[in-house]
């Protein structure tokens, strides 16, 4: 007799794509790490150092994807349990990616998209649910390919834009590219006596100290990773994967700072953190004037991810400066959900309805925003 999954396919799967299938290889975290260091797509959200730090009770596979016997990609599928364990479902965020971005890379995300699916939505029977990174150009192509396959549009961010800054340019031409008035305000930062570092991990400290006078300042709930992330990710061994850590000063004291993680194609700002003295200073035009000038010297980043706004407007106006003519304003692409079977599929969106209306509810119920919004992830 046949399956309850297997008598209620789900309608608008594939039968047999006709696309051609990478091989998944499930490797050990040591591995995972050390090979995916030096991929273009790489990202914090698919380090299991951060994912286990920020989801500890979900299942973390990580995978390396080959087509041909060449590794193209990789993806750190998070495989989260429904309750009661009526079914789970197989997450990624910014995930899959690719080694390398040159050539055909949809050609190759779509060769990656098919093992996953036929891997975890169909010999596993899960709904498969992925989010691709934002797009650098005016239409994301991997998010288009996803709905082209199947995949059915999911949840959104509320404030979706990335704020994206392009770092292959020379100093002067960095500079003409921020709005009038950044380049303004940095001007007057830069007479200001302040002084610029890059510090090891071991003055973690004193960034925790600032960041935690800011939280204090504003009186906000702190309802970001940092405290579950931050440690673990500035502990790791590997340099190339390890968030850089660069602080300002003024009078001998850290009155700004940041943490950014800086491997592969696209470096991202994490956290930062000011004093209120740091304000009138313009520190933070300083501090960001001098981090896409080590970026550029320093990383093979093309790219410098700026986080979003949260819909704050005076976020906005810096970060859009900073953008300026060179860079990118893009959006957060949806959540892209596939199942191969109707019940993966139905249960699948209830657990999604349903955590999406929880956290509608909770943000109705708060008061004032989060201390997340120094946040990028």
């Amino acid at each position: 007799m046949s399956s309850l999954t297997e008598t209620l396919e789900y309608p608008f799967a594939d039968q047999a794509s006709s696309a051609a299938v990478g091989t998944l290889q499930r490797v050990s975290d040591a591995q995972w790490e050390a090979t995916v260091a030096h991929f273009d797509g790489v990202s914090q959200e698919q380090l299991i150092t951060f994912a286990r730090a920020r989801w500890p009770n979900v299942g973390l596979e990580p995978v390396l994807i080959s087509s041909g016997g060449t590794v193209i990609g990789a993806c750190l599928v998070m495989i989260q349990r429904l309750p009661l364990g009526v079914a789970q479902i197989a997450i990624a965020k910014w995930g899959p990616f690719l080694a390398s971005e040159q050539g055909d890379a949809i050609g190759r995300y779509g060769v990656m998209v098919e093992a996953l699916v036929k891997e975890y939505a169909r010999k596993q029977r899960m709904m498969l649910s992925l989010l691709p990174l934002p797009a650098l150009s005016e239409t994301n192509a991997e998010f288009d390919h996803l709905l082209s396959r199947g995949f059915h549009r999911g949840a959104q961010m509320a404030w979706n834009d990335r704020y994206i800054v392009r770092l292959d340019l020379s100093a002067e031409e960095q500079r003409k590219s921020f709005g009038q008035t950044w380049r303004r305000q940095l001007g007057k930062a830069e007479k200001a006596g302040l002084s610029f570092e890059r510090a090891g991990p071991e003055r973690l400290g004193e960034f925790d100290a600032l960041y935690n006078r800011m939280v204090d300042r504003k009186g906000f709930e702190d309802r970001s990773a940092y405290r579950q992330t931050i440690p673990a990710l500035m502990a790791m061994s590997d340099e190339t994967l390890r968030p850089e850590l660069f602080l300002v000063s003024e009078g001998g004291e850290v009155i700004a700072g940041a943490i950014i993680f800086k491997a592969g194609d696209r470096a991202v700002y994490l956290y930062g953190a000011t004093l209120d003295r740091a304000l009138p200073l313009r520190a933070g035009y300083f501090l960001h004037w001098h981090i896409i000038g080590w970026l550029r010297e320093n990383s093979r980043a093309r790219w410098y991810d700026l986080g979003g706004t949260d819909g704050f407007q005076g976020l906005h106006q810096f970060k859009n400066g900073m953008v300026g003519e060179a860079g990118r304003i893009v959006p957060v692409p949806p959540v892209a959900n596939y199942a191969a079977y109707r019940l993966p599929f139905m249960l699948g969106e209830a657990a999604f309805g349903a955590r999406e209306m929880l956290q509608k509810l909770k943000a109705r119920l708060r008061s004032r925003p989060p201390a997340g919004e120094e946040s990028a992830s």
